[in-house]
């Protein structure tokens, strides 16, 4: 099955699952070099976002990305409640080690909450699929490498 057609077989499926169908969610394949296996854009005013997949990530189960991605969504005014907290705390200097610190123990939390949920609900929906390795494949591949 073609990588788009795949994407929107999955998005339209787990958006009614996680409540997202008053949503309208566009799909861009990105074909250049970069270093996400995907993300999502969000625009809460309009209720529409972008879900952006890289055509060569390294991303083994697309169904997990999709799910983990719309679970940013999902999630999105809390993590903007709390980015706008933390700027009202630490400011908005980037180089604060201070807000450093904190900036990054809250993405920690959220990317492994978003993975928590992601593989929950795969799981409880029967997925098959593996899940995907991506980035601890390649800590591998290079400490092996090295020997």
């Amino acid at each position: 099955m073609a990588l788009s057609k795949t994407i929107h077989t999955h998005l339209a499926k787990w958006q009614d699952i996680l409540r997202l169908r008053d949503w309208d969610i566009a799909v861009q394949i990105v074909d250049p070099p970069w270093r996400k296996s995907g993300d999502i854009k969000i625009d809460l005013d309009d209720r529409k976002a972008v879900l952006l997949v890289n055509r060569k990530g390294k991303c083994d189960n697309l169904e997990e990305l999709v799910v983990h991605e719309l679970l940013h969504l999902k999630l999105y005014d809390m993590d903007q409640l709390i980015e706008a907290q933390l700027e009202i705390i630490f400011g908005t200097d980037g180089e604060d080690p201070k807000r450093q610190f904190v900036f990054y123990l809250f993405m920690k939390a959220l990317e492994s909450t978003v993975e928590d949920l992601t593989k929950a609900l795969l799981a409880a929906n029967g997925c098959s699929e593996p899940l995907s390795f991506g980035r601890l494949r390649q800590q591998v591949e290079e400490e092996l490498s090295n020997t």
